[in-house]
């Protein structure tokens, strides 16, 4: 495992130690928790190919969600590739946006991706009528299989923009990077990541703006932005109130359309 995090520090990972845990204990087929606890136990040769193999992934900073197949988010483990960006825990705050709706609301999931959010709140209030609609149809593809997987009636629909509907709350974590940030990105997004789903024009609102005028007036919304963004949010809305991630950076923005 030493050999591992110092190659992934040497290639600028940013948690090369975690990361070497991570796959290790993926090809052994055990928790990192008990690789931690006995970090020489025995490595059968093909767990060692597999190991290899992992190791030269993560050195070109591929997502270690993607290497392995999925990602944590809340409560649920999601299946992830290449199709769809890897969940985030700042997408969390959009789940607890909508906790407090009351028994039997309709929500309704915009560019949902891997489902990552709509599946979680559906996971904490299955008494909410959740609904998806994502662009991509290859990201549909994996939304709908982390559904049947996870045992959850999600539908989603592809569908650029908000299918029509009559909506408590419409949350969205869409495209909100300027593109001229595009290349100064970790490798791991600009390397791997679908573009699509991550730049926005040239002050990174386009898909936002887009979504906001296609939405009826009064629509309540949650939306997902950079944290440079939120006072154009506000703007965009009435009765808007930004809410701060773990860092105290305004990272969602809830409000009606006007």
């Amino acid at each position: 495992m030493e050999a591992a995090t110092a190659a992934f520090d040497a290639a600028g990972c940013a948690s090369p130690k975690l990361d070497a845990q991570l796959l290790i204990a993926d090809a052994l087929d055990v928790t990192h928790e008990r690789l931690f606890l006995d970090p020489d136990m025995e490595i059968p040769p093909a767990a060692a190919r597999v190991i290899a193999e992992n190791v030269r992934r993560r050195n070109e900073r591929e997502p270690v969600a993607y290497i392995l197949g999925r990602k944590g988010f809340r409560n649920i483990e999601l299946m992830v590739d290449p199709r769809v960006m890897v969940p985030r825990p700042e997408s969390e705050l959009l789940v607890e946006a909508a906790l407090d709706l009351p028994e039997g609301a309709r929500v309704h999931d915009v560019g949902t991706g891997s489902g990552a959010i709509a599946l979680a709140l559906l996971d904490e209030r299955p008494d909410l009528q959740v609904s998806a609609s994502e662009v991509s149809p290859e990201a549909v593809d994996v939304a709908r299989a982390n559904a049947e997987r996870l045992g959850l009636p999600l539908e989603v629909e592809v569908v650029d923009g908000v299918p029509p509907g009559d909506y408590d709350l419409v949350i969205a974590n869409l495209p909100y990077v300027r593109d001229d940030r595009w290349e100064g990105l970790m490798p791991e997004i600009n390397r791997y990541e679908p573009r699509v789903a991550i730049t926005s024009g040239v002050e990174g609102l386009d898909a936002i703006r887009e979504l906001i005028e296609a939405m009826p007036s009064g629509t309540r919304v949650a939306l997902e932005h950079h944290h440079d963004q939120a006072d154009e949010i506000r703007e965009l809305l009435d009765e808007a109130d930004s809410y701060p991630d773990l860092s105290s950076w305004d990272r969602i923005t809830v409000g009606r359309v006007p």
